[in-house]
Formats: C-alpha cells, sequence, structure tokens
C-alpha cells in the first residue's frame, strides 16, 4: 500500500521536468533574476557572447518544478564527436556556471536535471567553479548519489577581501597607506595631467578600447602571446563587448580608470554582484610602474565601491601578494569538474580523474 509520504514524492517528481532546448532561451534570464546575486550575471547574453567569442552550437536545460523555472544549464559540444561530451560555456572570469533558483532545485528537480543530461553526453565538463558553489555543488553531490562518475581538479585558491570586516575594525584604508598613496601620486603628476574617472555604463565601447590600450603596453602582452589579456582583438575582446549588449550585465561592469596626458595608463574591471564586487581584470602601463599606477586606482575603485554598499571583493585566482597586502583572506577552492554518466563512462572515472589532474 502506498504511504501518504511516498504519494506525495511521486506527486513532487511527477511535477519536476526538465527539458532540452536548441539554442539558448529567453528563459535563461528569468532563472538568472531569481538567483542567488552572486549568479545573476550568468545571462542569455552571456552565454550568448561566449558562444560569438568562443565557438559552439549552444543547447539548453531547463529544469522547472510546478512549471516555474528553476536551473538553466546551457552546454556545447566538445572534443570529437564519438565523445559526446559537452561543457558549460561562458568565460573564465569570474567562472563558468550556471543560474538556479536554489529553493526550487528539490532532489526531484535535479534528478529531472540528470536524467536529461544523461540522454544528451556522455560527458559533461562544468568549471571552473568555487566550492560550496550553491548552484553547482548540489547538482555534483546529486550526481554521485545516481551513480554518475565525478572527476574534478584543483584549478587555484582565490581571495576575498572583506571590507566591510576591516572597516569594522577602524579605518580602513589605514592612514600610512593613503599617505603612501598621495606620494606615490604627487610623483606620479610629474608626468603629466592625471585623470582618474570611472567608466559610464552608457558607453562602455570606449572604456574597452581604452583597457586594451593598457593591456597592449602592458607585462602581459610583452611577455605572452597576448591571448589572455581581457580587451583585445587577439585576447577576450569580443566576449566582453558581446556580454555588454545586455543593459543587466553591462550595468553589473565597473571600471576605474586613469589617464596621464590623456593617454590611458591603468584600470581595474570588475562585475559588481550585490555587496560582492568580482576583481576580473587590472593592468598599468609600466613606464609608471615605479609610482604604482595600479594601486593607486585600485584603492580609488575599492573606496567609491564601499559608497555604493559593495561589502566583499573577490579576486579569484592569481598572484597572491599584492591581494594579502591589501587585506585579502583565503577563500575557497575554484576547481573544474567533469560528470561521466552512469554506465561504461562512469566505470572510466577513476581513470578520468587521473588524467584530468594533470591537465593544464
Amino acid at each position: 500500500m502506498m504511504t501518504v509520504a511516498t504519494r506525495l514524492d511521486t506527486d513532487a517528481a511527477a511535477r519536476a521536468t526538465a527539458r532540452l532546448h536548441d539554442g539558448l532561451p529567453p528563459t535563461i534570464d528569468a532563472v538568472a533574476d531569481g538567483s542567488p546575486a552572486s549568479h545573476r550575471f550568468l545571462r542569455r547574453r552571456w552565454y550568448a557572447a561566449a558562444v560569438a567569442a568562443y565557438g559552439g552550437a549552444p543547447r539548453t536545460i531547463v529544469a522547472s518544478l510546478h512549471d516555474f523555472p528553476a536551473l538553466a544549464l546551457p552546454l556545447v559540444a566538445i572534443g570529437p564527436g564519438w565523445l559526446k561530451a559537452m561543457a558549460v560555456p561562458g568565460c573564465y572570469w569570474p567562472f563558468r556556471g550556471a543560474p538556479a533558483i536554489p529553493a526550487l532545485c528539490t532532489p526531484a528537480v535535479l534528478d529531472a536535471t540528470l536524467n536529461t543530461l544523461a540522454r544528451t553526453a556522455r560527458v559533461v565538463r562544468i568549471g571552473p567553479v568555487y566550492d560550496g558553489d550553491p548552484v553547482i555543488a548540489p547538482l555534483i553531490a546529486a550526481a554521485r548519489l545516481r551513480g554518475w562518475g565525478v572527476a574534478s581538479r584543483t584549478v587555484a585558491t582565490s581571495y576575498l577581501l572583506d571590507m566591510a570586516a576591516l572597516r569594522g575594525e577602524g579605518q580602513w584604508p589605514r592612514g600610512s597607506t593613503l599617505r603612501k598613496n598621495r606620494f606615490h601620486e604627487k610623483h606620479l603628476a610629474a608626468h603629466g595631467t592625471l585623470d582618474w574617472s570611472f567608466a559610464d555604463p552608457a558607453g562602455w565601447s570606449a572604456a574597452f578600447d581604452a583597457m586594451a590600450e593598457v593591456e597592449k603596453r602592458s607585462w602581459l602582452a610583452e611577455r605572452t602571446d597576448g591571448r589572455d589579456t581581457k580587451f583585445t582583438r587577439w585576447g577576450h575582446g569580443a566576449f566582453f563587448r558581446a556580454a555588454a549588449q545586455d543593459p543587466v550585465i553591462a550595468g553589473m561592469f565597473s571600471a576605474a580608470l586613469l589617464h596621464v596626458d590623456g593617454v590611458p595608463a591603468a584600470f581595474s574591471f570588475d562585475l559588481d554582484a550585490g555587496t560582492l564586487k568580482y576583481a576580473i581584470a587590472n593592468s598599468y602601463d609600466p613606464a609608471y610602474a615605479k609610482h604604482s599606477p595600479g594601486k593607486l586606482l585600485y584603492y580609488r575603485n575599492l573606496t567609491a565601491a564601499i559608497d555604493r554598499g559593495v561589502e566583499r571583493v573577490d579576486w579569484g585566482a592569481g598572484d597572491s601578494g599584492y591581494k594579502r597586502v591589501i587585506g585579502a583572506a583565503e577563500g575557497p577552492a575554484i576547481r573544474d569538474w567533469v560528470l561521466m554518466r552512469p554506465g561504461v563512462p562512469a566505470w572510466l572515472a577513476p581513470l578520468a580523474r587521473r588524467w584530468w589532474r594533470t591537465r593544464d
């Protein structure tokens, strides 16, 4: 005899659905709007920008509860066709994840998502994402329970700056820091007229051009092939320009700029997600390196962010030296994940784990 609890569980499962859509449906925006503030930039245009910049034919799993969209999982094919592998598209910065409304992501919704995913791909790459991601962590946990093979590799450790806590402990930035900054600004001004400004959200094209000019003269362009630059034509410029076509995303972008005699000399580019600021890129012209233009600009940027209600800065991966000096501490690990559907793919998980952890 079916118990009341079993009937309720069955009813919940029946009301949880997941459909695979060709392309990137507008529903992605509805899910993003209901996601945690940290994930609301994961909008349809964000994925469309990734597809335009990096290629792929997108498909999207939309899972719903009681006909309310709960989770959107965009995917693009990767690797040889016989592998039937897919990945979540996006940009490495600040992470490559998916939007979801946690309150609606019941076990039944995750089941429906994984069932549709298993019919769509043998292998799925998700990430890099942070440990404890409110969308991906429950999906991975559900996959383990349902017999999926899981492999991961640690990409880096993140660094977080809790400005609210530092201000609570006393003056921040400290008076000694502000005096040093004024000293450097005075000597920097010997090179020309200094113009400190913030990008106009309605004029991102000009801001991207200015930041690309700085990157062309930066150490990154000088010591590498430049493919890691964020705003140049040969780097990731196409992605950010396309993403900014969404006015919601454009409103989240934030850039502090320094010009010396009208020439771009330094920038700090971020994405503001509620009270959290993702620090995506910063650079400066090495001609002014002696006077720390990047640090001067970033302190101005952080002070302005506090005035706007930003409480924490997520600096992601990368050089921890200057981050620690400013006050950042280690945060969650950032990992890449591979899911292998139940059956033969999952049996190969131990081999996949060893191989995946050796990848650059």
